[in-house]
């Protein structure tokens, strides 16, 4: 029993720490911003949308709730659109707010959807996430508080950094054949 124990411990930390590698082998923390805070977030959230627990469950898949209400992590290479290279919009799947297009979207090699910039800063807030004996950054929607994923500084430019969200945090809007 201990050894099953055991085994689903260093599996779920390895699952966990899938999204804190950087691919290029550089550092993947983000720095909180000089003289902020430990626990207040380093870009403000004002969410919009309050619903309780059960108004939640009910609107969301299972799936969609473990991520987005409980701050959970899909594992790598599994999610809807990790490997997606159609041109539109990611939305939020909890409210529907427009938080990345495709054009910043970019193969990271991590596994989970990976962008460099959202679609605009007013979109998503960021807090700094110390579980799982890491520092990191986390990303949630602005409009409804939904956990989205962790940012890192080891992107692309022209911003540096690497947006790893979940695909079920998302979901896909692609243009329209006009629009292209």
């Amino acid at each position: 029993m201990r050894t099953l124990v055991a085994i689903h411990l260093i599996a779920g930390t390895a699952i966990v720490a899938g999204c804190n590698s950087a691919p290029t082998g550089q550092s993947t923390a983000v720095a909180p911003a000089a003289g902020a805070p430990a626990e207040t977030p380093t870009v403000a959230m004002n969410t919009t949308i309050n619903k309780s627990d059960e108004e939640w469950r009910k609107t969301l898949t299972p799936e969609q709730y473990r991520i987005l209400r409980q701050k959970g992590t899909e594992r790598a290479f599994t999610g809807k659109y990790w490997n997606t290279k159609d041109e539109g919009l990611y939305r939020c799947a909890g409210c529907g707010e427009v938080l990345f297009e495709s054009d910043t979207k970019y193969d990271s090699g991590c596994g989970w959807p990976s962008f460099y910039a959202p679609a605009s800063k007013t979109v998503i807030a960021e807090t700094e996430d110390n579980s799982h004996f890491m520092q990191r950054i986390e990303v949630l929607c602005a409009k409804c508080g939904g956990h989205l994923g962790h940012v890192f500084e080891d992107g692309p430019q022209p911003t540096g950094l690497r947006y790893c969200i979940n695909s079920a945090s998302l979901n896909f809007e692609p243009k329209k054949a006009e629009e292209k």
